[in-house]
C-alpha cells in the first residue's frame, strides 16, 4: 500500500471509529431503515403491485437521503471547527486531499451500510415473485450515487460553519433544491415562464438522473453526473480548507 492510500486509510478507520464509537450512526442507520421500510411497505404500497418490484422502495430513497445524508455528513469539519482539532489536522504530515477523501469515504460507509441492511425488502419481492434483479441492482446503485452526492454537498457546507446545525439546515435546503428542480410541476412551470428553461434546469436535478437509472437504464451520461457533482463538491471543500489554513 502507498503512502497515499495508507494516509487515506487511516484517516477513514478514525471517522469510522469516530461515528461507531457513540449512538449517532446507530441511531442514524436504524431511523433510515425505519423511514425507508415503512413509506416502502405503509405508504408505497409495495406488497400491493401486481408486479414484483422495488419501484416503492426507491420512489422514496431521494427525500430520505434529503434528510439522511446532511445528518450523516453534517459533522464532517463543523467537529473538526467546534473541537479546535482544524489546525492539528491541517498540520499533520498528510495533504488535505488525504483527509478530505478519508472522511468522506467514512461517511460513504455508513450510506452503504445502511442501503445494505434493507436487503429484506429485497428478499420478500423476490419470495413473492421473480422480480428483474438488474433493475434492482440499478436502483440500489442509483441509490447510493444520490446519498453520496449529497454527502459531498453537505461536506461543503460542513466545512464553511463549524455549528453542526447550521452545516445540516443549509445542506438539507441545497439538497431539497438539487431534487425539486426535476420535479415535474416545477419543471413545467419553468417551461411555461421560458420555452425550455425547465427541461434544461432539470438536467441539473439528481432526481432527473435517479430516475433513469432507477428504470434499469445505466448510461454514462446520468453516472458522469453524480461523479462530476461528487469530484466538484470534494475539490470546493478543499479551496475552503486550503483558504481557512492560509
Amino acid at each position: 500500500m502507498n503512502s497515499t492510500a495508507r494516509h487515506i486509510w487511516t484517516i477513514t478507520k478514525k471517522e469510522l471509529r469516530s461515528y461507531f464509537s457513540t449512538p449517532l450512526a446507530w441511531v442514524l442507520i436504524v431511523v433510515f431503515l425505519l423511514l425507508s421500510q415503512g413509506f416502502a411497505f405503509m405508504f408505497g404500497g409495495l406488497l400491493e403491485y401486481q408486479n414484483a418490484s422495488l419501484a416503492a422502495f426507491f420512489l422514496y430513497i431521494p427525500w430520505i437521503f434529503m434528510v439522511f445524508a446532511p445528518a450523516v455528513g453534517m459533522r464532517l469539519w463543523s467537529e473538526e471547527h467546534r473541537l479546535g482539532t482544524m489546525e492539528l489536522l491541517m498540520t499533520m504530515p498528510i495533504s488535505p486531499w488525504h483527509a478530505i477523501v478519508g472522511k468522506f469515504l467514512a461517511a460513504s460507509v455508513i450510506i452503504f451500510i445502511s442501503l445494505l441492511l434493507t436487503f429484506p425488502a429485497w428478499i420478500t419481492i423476490n419470495w413473492l415473485g421473480d422480480p428483474d434483479n438488474g433493475i434492482v441492482f440499478a436502483g440500489y446503485i442509483a441509490a447510493f450515487l444520490v446519498g453520496i452526492t449529497f454527502l459531498a454537498v453537505t461536506g461543503v457546507i460542513s466545512a464553511l460553519t463549524r455549528s453542526m446545525v447550521v452545516s445540516f439546515i443549509v445542506a438539507l435546503f441545497i439538497c431539497m433544491g438539487m431534487i425539486m428542480s426535476g420535479w415535474p410541476n416545477i419543471v413545467s412551470e419553468l417551461d411555461n415562464w421560458i420555452g425550455g428553461l425547465g427541461q434544461k434546469v432539470s438536467q441539473l436535478s439528481v432526481l432527473t438522473h435517479y430516475n433513469e437509472l432507477t428504470k434499469g437504464i445505466v448510461v454514462s451520461t446520468d453516472i458522469i453526473f453524480f461523479l462530476s457533482v461528487i469530484g466538484f463538491c470534494l475539490y470546493l471543500t478543499a479551496v475552503i480548507l486550503k483558504t481557512k489554513r492560509a
